[in-house]
């Protein structure tokens, strides 16, 4: 199988702007000004929380006009960021990376501005190490600051725990499934009972649980030498077969990802567990708005998840070298992942700072977050944080997650197959989409 090659040093950041060279107006040499106006653009996808931050932005940079684009999903930000880099023009001054599809990336990182020529080496200490190293490639060359992480709690719902006789107290429930050594035994033996009691689904659908399974692993679907790691892989097909048979019990919502019934499966009891990097938080909450509900909906979030330490997603900022503004785009890029922006992005859109002043001002803050019945989400993140080790990311990674297992675990939830069946067809579509040859 094709060997590819492993980012080798890293990035990830934000800090002083001091630090950076004054930018550029119209040639990249001339600061810009109110005489020298200067558009940036700058493209996001998710919930990023930074629409507060660019007016912040504008209004300490007279003449920066910034020009935001947002996509609803990260799958398809990189669809869009890759037919415009095939087609050398239309993207972004800025442009965010996610964790998931770095390796991807990382094949055509010479596309991109080496940071280290605007100041990256003088701030990459505001960043846990191993979020700097993700974002360089093998040349050494910093391709993105770092934004946010993915440390993973459990995300649950009170009342209906409550309803099946279980506890809702927070340090109660993490309890329960184990505290430091909670497993996935214990997470879908917890979830057999809830259904026996209540007729009802533990998980929205089995496509996330499984991501989240595959991130704790020492090596996903590549190794770390860049190598496929899926057939023959005995012990991740027994993770396989373990989230299978929790599915093939009832336990599966079979909810569509990222929809949700725009929110309702969160305000009607469909389902009581959810798996929750940080960022996923801030999704949540959006869907219990589009659904009507509020902080009286009952979930909450544990400081516990199966398994241990897990870290899924988190995004960097980067600049393209097909932008007229190297300058000032990675002025702007280290002004938007700096701590003090960090720990504001944090607030708007949930998520989790990768700098360690911002890390350490959440947990020390442990600011309630009312939309999870006040649990300190900054400082449970926080603790959940401590262990994780970022896994390697292929080129193909985010393929396999979304269209080869994603599509097996989308019939596994339907009851159109089993979980010997989902497993085969995830090998098919894995040699058909890529390995092919």
């Amino acid at each position: 199988m094709k060997n590819f090659r492993h980012p080798a040093a890293a990035i990830a950041g934000a800090a002083v702007v001091a630090l950076l060279a004054v930018g550029c107006g119209g040639g990249d040499n001339e600061a810009a000004s109110e005489d020298n106006p200067l558009e940036l653009s700058v493209t996001t996808f998710g919930t990023f929380g930074y629409d507060d931050l660019y007016a912040e932005y504008e209004e300490a940079n007279p003449g920066i006009d910034i020009k935001p684009n947002n996509i609803d999903r990260g799958a398809n930000a990189q669809t869009d960021l890759f037919t415009k880099l095939a087609a050398g023009s239309g993207v972004s001054d800025v442009v965010a990376l996610e964790e998931g599809w770095l390796g991807a990336v990382m094949d055509v990182s010479d596309q991109f501005v080496d940071l280290n020529d605007y100041g990256a080496e003088d701030i990459k200490d505001n960043w846990v190490d191993w979020k700097f190293k993700q974002g360089t490639d093998s040349e050494g060359r910093v391709i993105g600051y770092g934004t946010d992480i993915g440390p993973q709690g459990l995300c649950y719902n009170g009342k209906l725990f409550e309803a099946a006789g279980m506890p809702s107290d927070r340090e109660a429930v993490a309890e329960l499934f184990g505290g430091d050594d909670a497993t996935w035994d214990t997470y879908f033996e917890l979830g057999n009972q809830y259904k026996e009691k209540t007729g009802n689904a533990w998980y929205d659908q089995s496509g996330f649980v499984w991501n989240s399974m595959v991130n704790q692993m020492d090596e996903g679907y590549y190794t770390a030498d860049g190598d496929l790691n899926i057939e023959g892989n005995t012990a991740m097909k027994d993770r396989f077969m373990q989230l299978a048979a929790g599915t093939e019990a009832g336990l599966s919502a079979n909810e569509t990802k990222w929809d949700w019934g725009t929110g309702r499966a969160f305000t009607d009891g469909s389902f009581a567990t959810f798996v929750c990097p940080g960022w996923m938080l801030g999704t949540i909450q959006e869907q219990l708005e589009s659904a009507g509900g509020g902080a009286d909906s009952g979930w909450d979030f544990a400081d516990v998840f199966p398994g241990g330490a897990s870290n899924w997603g988190g995004a960097f900022l980067a600049v393209p070298e097909t932008s007229e503004h190297k300058e000032e785009a990675a002025k702007l890029a280290a002004w938007l992942t700096a701590p003090e922006q960090q720990v504001k992005q944090s607030a708007a859109a949930n998520n989790f700072p990768s700098t360690i002043e911002a890390q350490e001002q959440l947990a020390e803050e442990a600011t309630p977050n009312p939309m999870f019945n006040n649990a300190p989400t900054g400082a449970i993140l926080a603790s959940r944080a401590e262990g994780v080790v970022a896994q390697f990311k292929g080129p193909d990674d985010s393929v396999i997650q979304e269209k080869v297992f994603g599509a097996a675990l989308t019939q596994l939830d339907a009851g159109k197959t089993d979980g010997e069946g989902a497993w085969n067809e995830a090998v098919q579509l894995l040699n058909e989409l890529v390995v092919k040859d």
